[in-house]
């Protein structure tokens, strides 16, 4: 399902070149293709809370939770972890949000660090190697009783890798060459690979014909909303 990097920097050339704007640089193209990536999945949650409140009946509403499912399930990934000499459970450094966390085959109630005494404390609240709870700071999980309990299943949201076009200079031509085995791909659900380009080209100063009927509706909003206030 990822969208092939050489793919989208080919595509942005291809539109730099017939607009005259000159080069685009691998390491401009990276830095600008992260960020794009990154707006895109930030908008599946978006979109996720927007059709949320919306009614539920339609067929329309179906496809397009379904769509998205997919697009966010490409993120969705578990983990098991084990304990270190501290006790604690140190999460990989591309969780995006932590999900649920299962100690022998149970779901682990998440507590926050000021309840840590009162549950403690409390025979009625006291946790068990058999019921568990946990805090969760700093990418780091502390499972309370602190023995007993060794290797957790975590699930979680994953941050999406940062896209490189990788590339070896042909030292003949002086031109970049792509290095696939260097490369890393783009992580979005591939049909989104069209907006993709355009937020790149946007970033370079290229308005596409989807971004300039999105800008003039932009600005007719705009201009209604100030009208109304006068």
């Amino acid at each position: 399902m990822a969208i092939n990097v050489n793919d989208v920097y080919k595509s942005v050339l291809v539109v730099l070149e017939q607009q005259k704007r000159g080069v685009l640089t691998p390491n401009e193209f990276n830095r600008i293709a992260t960020q794009s990536q990154l707006e895109i999945y930030n908008q599946y949650f978006d979109d996720l809370n927007q059709l949320l409140g919306m009614p539920q009946t339609s067929l329309a509403y179906a496809d397009r939770m379904a769509l998205l499912d997919e697009k966010i399930s490409l993120f969705k990934t578990s983990e098991k972890l084990q304990k270190n000499a501290d006790h604690e459970y140190i999460v990989p450094k591309e969780v995006q949000e932590l999900g649920s966390v299962i100690c022998k085959n149970k779901e682990v109630q998440r507590i926050q660090q000021h309840e840590i005494y009162t549950t403690n404390v409390s025979p009625l609240t006291a946790p068990s190697s058999d019921y568990p709870v946990y805090t969760y700071e700093g990418k780091k999980i502390v499972m309370y009783p602190k023995n007993g309990i060794d290797d957790l299943i975590v699930n979680y949201l994953k941050a999406p890798a940062k896209p490189v076009w990788d590339f070896k200079i042909n030292e003949d031509l002086g031109s970049y060459v792509y290095n696939p085995f260097g490369s890393v791909d783009f992580e979005i659900h591939n049909s989104d690979q069209p907006l993709l380009i355009d937020k790149i080209l946007g970033y370079v100063g290229v308005l596409t014909k989807d971004q300039f009927v999105m800008s003039l509706a932009n600005s007719k909003e705009q201009q209604i909303n100030v009208n109304d206030q006068k």
